[in-house]
């Protein structure tokens, strides 16, 4: 019964549902509260679902604590981005909010490697009784898990040392809060024109957070293209690749103790290339690179799925992954979080947030449990296929409706979203 597309899909997405209920708490409770004790209670979930999953002898155990870090990973996705953004100065925020990636990418490379360490090496032609009594099966999934309180742990006692962002002590009249940590952002100057312009966008709508805000006519485009976009960075197909990395190298003719030096050479490229993206966001634009990296990835899976249809394995495979997931980090992984962090209008900045990063999870947890059955259905290559129409429809939204933000302060961006709205 595990081994059925359906119990697979859902232990993997299991997570995923939780990021989804962490999403939808997150937007309005930080816009009440602030954004970092959002974290703060992001950390407590991650430290509780590190070693409750890793404890767990029953599958709706083991089910129960993956959620509860599901909607830690949801609050921690939808506020860390929109901390960036609200306390870095328009000229790096680029950079910074793709710090937040890096960071992403860096914990997923050391959990993928911690993994190899702690895995070991499973010989040929085990039997079920012999596979069941091994010590990966045993022992080894439990350390992998318990391996997380080491950064949850972390995660807790270093928020602590944040300040609340400027703009949200603005937004609860604040002001000389905001003040004082914008004049060790960027001197007086800057704090006093930032000061400004979060003053004239709060005063164009009221600071009360509700649900009718985002139903505004004038909010109604942004809001839409932030789903699109949130959406659809999960539906380009990448992450079915990090999720079923067995199904996906097993397929190309790799071995299971293959598959965990496979993981950790596409884990390394993610991070290499999402180093790239920090250089090339401020300088290249949002815009560019998304457009890019959704033009390349549909070339990229036409070819993937013409490998799996001819029987093609091994290396030719492993390379073609490889350039998909370098692709995706360079461009649709950092620069949609960037985007998305910039275009919500001040005063709902975090209910805005919320409801795309709802979408992104959304998404995330209907690809990852959709995935066996598609590739059930169609076979690894109509799968690919699939994602690649996905990714050609992507590209056209993007060409017709997102305007560049970089270089533009967060008040720039919604005014000049505004006039947008209004042709």
């Amino acid at each position: 019964m595990a081994h059925s597309p359906g119990w697979q899909g859902w232990a993997m997405s299991s997570a995923l549902v939780g990021c989804i209920v962490g999403a939808i708490v997150a937007g309005r409770t930080s816009d009440l509260l602030g954004r970092k004790k959002l974290l703060i209670g992001a950390a407590v979930l991650f430290i509780i679902s590190a070693f409750g999953t890793g404890a767990s002898n029953h599958f709706d155990v083991f089910i129960l604590f993956r959620l509860i870090g599901g909607v830690g990973i949801g609050i921690a996705s939808t506020i860390s981005p929109i901390y960036i953004a609200e306390i870095a100065p328009a000229g790096k925020r680029g950079l910074f909010v793709s710090i937040n990636q890096l960071t992403i990418v860096i914990g997923i490379l050391a959990a993928q490697i911690v993994n190899m360490l702690i895995a070991r090496p499973v010989p040929d032609l085990l039997s079920v009784p012999e596979t069941l009594a091994s010590w990966n099966v045993q022992w080894g999934w439990r350390m992998m898990f318990w391996a997380e309180l080491v950064p949850a742990v972390l995660f807790f006692i270093l928020i602590f040392l944040v300040p609340e962002t400027p703009r949200f002590l603005a937004k609860v009249n604040q002001y000389d809060k905001a003040g004082h940590i914008l004049l060790k952002i960027g001197g007086a100057q800057y704090a006093n024109d930032a000061l400004k312009q979060i003053r004239e966008s709060l005063q164009e709508g009221s600071s009360k957070v509700s649900l009718k805000a985002l139903m505004d006519k004038k909010v109604a485009l942004v809001l839409w293209i932030g789903i699109v976009l949130a959406a659809f960075q999960q539906w380009c197909g990448i992450n079915v690749i990090f999720n079923y990395a067995e199904e996906v190298f097993t397929a190309a003719g790799y071995s299971v103790n293959d598959m965990f030096i496979n993981i950790v050479i596409t884990g390394s490229v993610n991070l290499v290339f999402t180093i790239v993206a920090m250089g090339t966001v401020d300088k290249w634009g949002r815009r560019k690179l998304m457009l890019f990296g959704s033009g390349a990835l549909a070339l990229i899976y036409l070819v993937l799925g013409v490998f799996y249809f001819l029987g093609i394995t091994g290396w030719g495979v492993l390379l073609i992954v490889v350039l998909a997931i370098a692709v995706y980090a360079m461009s649709l992984a950092p620069v949609t979080w960037v985007v998305l962090s910039e275009i919500f209008p001040n005063r709902i900045r975090g209910l805005a947030m919320s409801v795309a990063t709802l979408a992104l999870w959304t998404s995330s947890a209907l690809l990852v449990l959709t995935f066996p059955f598609l590739n059930d259905a169609f076979g690894a290559s109509g799968t690919f296929w699939i994602y690649g129409v996905i990714c050609l429809a992507g590209f056209v939204f993007i060409y017709r409706i997102l305007p560049e933000t970089k270089g533009k302060s967060l008040e720039e961006i919604e005014k000049e979203l505004d006039k947008k709205k209004g042709k």
